[in-house]
């Protein structure tokens, strides 16, 4: 038998305070989408109106031979264009992404009760949070999805923290998506004629978080987003997808080619990552990198889970152009921000596209 709610509110309180989430709505048995989470007719995604994005994975384990420059070449183009691709032979190994797929369906079938520990207020610690859309307390429509997102510490804190579902595995990927980060923000640094060292990649890859997130199967997938238009604020995310797809990234409206402002699907391929590139590159690159613009479209058929893990810089990080690249540019078109500041514009509002670049934009340029 379906649920019934009596108000907005009502909803509200069963699928956010009390950490039903939307698997929730789902089990209940309703047959439609909540009006709560039918987005306005401009952010619908119509599978029909993209195409798939049929580039070919880069393969990082031909870095340091023979075809060297051609891969980080590859590597330097996607992130100035599209600022997304994905990656084969990375290091992280296909038995581990199955794995994390699967503890990801072993944590969301988890009964609500015990899924509800991880809520804000009740969770054993600051750094694991469990919960559904993005902010729901200002979004006038709600995202399709629930997640479980876990902050890294140490070890030990995550082996005692993280649910019992997914913590060895998620650290294990953690671990070598990081080190995978590590080798492409050196990439991209290079291609800029910039040299940075140790302690100063620490401070911008200071901050890890691997999450996981839980698209239930939707009555009306036409009419909701799984996430909506954003991009990420960190440096580079490691994003693991399972087979079903949904994931779409916008050409940037700056391309001077004839498909900007055009939504790609990025097909799922099986051992394959996706990367897609943050804020922080961006404003550090001066704009020559590209941070995508990306949502995720719901599916009727069956239940969508992914894997990201974030890399993000330390709270107190400033980040600010690189002296080098402001240079040959000849002005700076972002200002000096510390991180956290920008962090917490990025969490204070809804998902609106790239809205939160503006933050740090230099508004004359």
């Amino acid at each position: 038998m379906s649920a019934t709610f009596n108000s907005s509110n009502s909803l509200y309180d069963f699928v956010v305070r009390d950490g039903n989430g939307v698997k929730g709505i789902v089990d209940s048995g309703l047959l439609e989408v909540p009006e709560r989470y039918i987005q306005p007719l401009h952010e619908q995604i119509n599978k029909l109106d993209s195409r798939t994005h049929d580039v070919p994975p880069i393969d990082l384990s031909k870095l340091n031979g023979p075809e060297h420059e051609q891969v980080v070449d590859q590597i330097v183009s996607a992130a100035e264009t599209l600022g997304f691709f994905q990656v084969v032979n990375h290091g992280v190994p296909v038995k581990l992404l199955e794995s994390l797929k699967d503890a990801a369906h072993s944590f969301f079938s988890l009964p609500p009760e015990k899924k509800a520990i991880y809520l804000t207020g009740l969770s054993p610690s600051p750094l694991v949070k469990y919960g559904t859309s993005f902010v729901p307390e200002k979004e006038k429509a709600l995202e399709w999805k629930d997640y479980i997102s876990m902050v890294y510490s140490n070890d030990e804190d995550a082996l005692q923290y993280w649910p019992n579902q997914c913590k060895e595995v998620a650290l294990e990927y953690l671990k070598l998506a990081s080190k995978m980060v590590r080798d492409l923000v050196e990439i991209l640094m290079g291609k800029l004629g910039v040299k940075l060292d140790e302690s100063k990649i620490d401070g911008l890859l200071g901050m890890r978080m691997v999450n996981m997130n839980y698209y239930p199967a939707c009555p009306n997938p036409e009419l909701t987003v799984g996430v909506g238009r954003h991009s990420d604020m960190g440096a580079i995310t490691v994003l693991l997808q399972d087979g079903i797809g949904g994931l779409y990234v916008k050409v940037d409206a700056d391309n001077n080619d004839a498909t900007k402002g055009e939504w790609l699907e990025i097909p799922p391929i099986h051992g394959a990552l996706v990367i897609n590139i943050g804020d922080t590159l961006q404003i550090l690159s001066n704009g020559k990198y590209k941070s995508a613009e990306h949502r995720v479209r719901t599916t009727n058929t069956q239940s969508r889970v992914s894997v990201p893990v974030f890399t993000l810089p330390n709270p107190t990080e400033v980040i600010v152009p690189l002296p080098e690249v402001v240079k040959k540019d000849g002005l700076a078109r972002y200002r000096e921000v510390i991180f956290q500041d920008y962090m917490k514009n990025f969490f204070g509002n809804a998902h609106a596209g790239k809205k939160s670049l503006d933050f740090a934009s230099l508004k004359s340029v």
